[in-house]
């Protein structure tokens, strides 16, 4: 029998998470079932237990894949551009409904929670991390203000449609310049 590639495995593992990854976005994780997600990934039931023990290993996984594009720097220039970047991937990938979903989730699930919590005080610490000649205190302040806004335009964008940076880019440049 022939050996299956490491590559063939993480193929069908991103092929899973896609799947989930989308179908999550647009019908929530309760309105989702495993079924679901065997006709949304085109895989077999075996195959998708193959990889994860169930629905909550596969938002788990979701959330782990998480990245920040947080800038270099953080300036109004900067602002702008990352918030336009969270509306991109809000109208290209449905992320900013994803991201409602996960917090929906994280409220329920005491695992998750703790998984969402840990990850927003790293973004906290690399926005403090942003924040040069700042006092530890200040940039922590104004580190926890800055992902507050940013994660309220995301649920805003979810609830709300594609939406204008304008007003909470200026708000985060007034964050930034206290």
């Amino acid at each position: 029998m022939p050996r299956v590639t490491q590559a063939h495995l993480d193929a069908r593992r991103r092929q899973i998470l896609d799947a989930a990854r989308a179908r999550f976005a647009t019908h929530g994780f309760a309105r989702t079932s495993m079924t679901d997600l065997v006709e949304a990934s085109g895989l077999s039931v075996g195959a998708i237990y193959r990889y994860f023990k169930g629905k909550d290993e596969i938002v788990t996984a979701i959330c782990e894949e998480a990245s920040q594009a947080l800038p270099a720097e953080l300036t109004a220039r900067t602002a702008r551009e990352f918030l336009e970047h969270i509306r991109a991937m809000a109208r290209e990938e449905d992320h900013a409904r994803l991201v409602a979903q996960i917090y929906a989730e994280a409220a329920v699930s005491p695992p998750l929670a703790a998984l969402v919590d840990r990850q927003l005080a790293d973004l906290r610490t690399a926005v403090a991390a942003l924040l040069p000649g700042r006092k530890r205190a200040d940039a922590a302040r104004i580190a926890e203000a800055f992902v507050a806004l940013c994660h309220g335009y995301t649920q805003q964008l979810a609830v709300r449609g594609d939406l204008d940076p304008a007003p909470f880019t200026a708000a985060l440049v007034a964050i930034l310049g206290s």
